[in-house]
């Protein structure tokens, strides 16, 4: 296998800066879950930070050491995926601030914490049920994290949800939810410096969603929400490219497979780019997939398998569309073997 996946991190910036702009006031969270959704934590991270990027959202501690390591020690660093103490301990080591959406946990964390002011996001369940406290346990939470915290065990520095994004009226009911969370927060004491409700979509749609933070993770990469409009001044960051290995009269065979992390079920639906323009895939197999034949065809020629468009290849999101998943979920299942070449 030939193939690689080229990253760009220019374009990576030149996305953040337009929702940097877009949500201002509000802070941009810069999520990096899933190795960055398949572009590569490490440098995607380091250029950011660089640029000025100061939160970076890293769903499990694993990803949020990396992200430390990369972000340097002034970057702030969210992670919402925990399971054991051992874990915690490592989270607080590496200065990471923890989304806690269940009340054993807050009491695990405290215990870990031990006097040291380990800062934690407290999420209030809008109705997503994903995690987060229940409205109905809320009061009693809230009052012991006040508690801890005045022992100095915890902060909450942070009041945190997801919506669903189903529709405008279940996201305006979350909303709601999430106002009446915090005023019984602070109620009792609490006096948190973010509230952070909303990530890509609603967040770039909807102002009155933004609060102080916005989580940011498909749209930092350009890669549109499925079923979702094109974004303005947004575009895709990775091209995936691979080259053909043979040449016959009715097919041209192309080195990459679903072994490779490209589903079979994209074929008859995905057209790649070709240097004659968008050819249709016939079939893809273990190792190699065949595509329509264009005049001239060689061995060796370069043939982009999803990317920004610009030579007549679909982008993830439109693979996703085809298959009924995600565009993330598309960068994601690229082989580790693949290298990323960045630019």
């Amino acid at each position: 296998m030939s193939a690689r996946m080229v990253v760009d991190l220019g374009r990576i910036l030149a996305d953040t800066d337009v929702l940097r702009g877009r949500i201002a006031p509000a802070e941009y969270m810069l999520v990096v879950k899933n190795d960055a959704y398949g572009h590569g934590v490490d440098r995607v991270v380091a250029a950011a930070a660089a640029h000025g990027v100061r939160w970076f959202g890293a769903f499990d501690v694993p990803m949020g050491v990396r992200t430390r390591a990369a972000a340097g020690p002034d970057a702030r660093v969210f992670s919402w995926v925990t399971i054991t103490q051992p874990e915690i301990e490592v989270a607080l080591e590496a200065g990471i601030e923890l989304g806690v959406g269940d009340a054993s946990y807050l009491e695990d964390i405290a215990t870990v914490s031990a006097g040291r002011g380990a800062p934690v996001h407290i999420k209030i369940d809008t109705g997503l049920h994903r995690n987060g406290v229940r409205p109905e346990a809320w009061p009693a939470f809230v009052t012991r994290a006040a508690e801890l915290e005045a022992s100095g065990d915890i902060r909450v520095v942070g009041i945190w949800s997801h919506i669903a994004e189903t529709s405008d009226e279940d996201d305006d009911l979350s909303r709601a939810a999430f106002l009446e969370a915090i005023r019984i927060a602070e109620d009792v004491g609490l006096r948190p410096q973010v509230r952070h409700l909303a990530a890509s979509a609603a967040a770039f749609a909807r102002p009155e969603f933004r609060f102080d933070l916005v989580r940011f993770g498909a749209f930092s990469y350009g890669i549109r929400s499925t079923g979702g409009p094109e974004l303005e001044g947004i575009a895709p960051a990775a091209t995936l490219i691979a080259t053909v290995s043979d040449v016959g009269d009715s097919a041209v065979a192309v080195s990459y497979g679903y072994l490779d992390g490209l589903p079979s079920t994209l074929a008859g639906r995905m057209s790649v780019g070709t240097p004659a323009g968008p050819r249709l895939v016939r079939e893809i197999g273990p190792a190699t997939m065949l595509i329509d034949p264009w005049p001239g065809a060689a061995v060796e020629d370069e043939v982009y398998l999803f990317g920004p468009g610009t030579r007549g290849e679909s982008s993830v999101t439109t693979l996703a569309e085809a298959i009924g998943t995600v565009g993330e979920e598309i960068i994601v299942r690229v082989s580790p073997l693949v290298p990323r070449i960045y630019i």
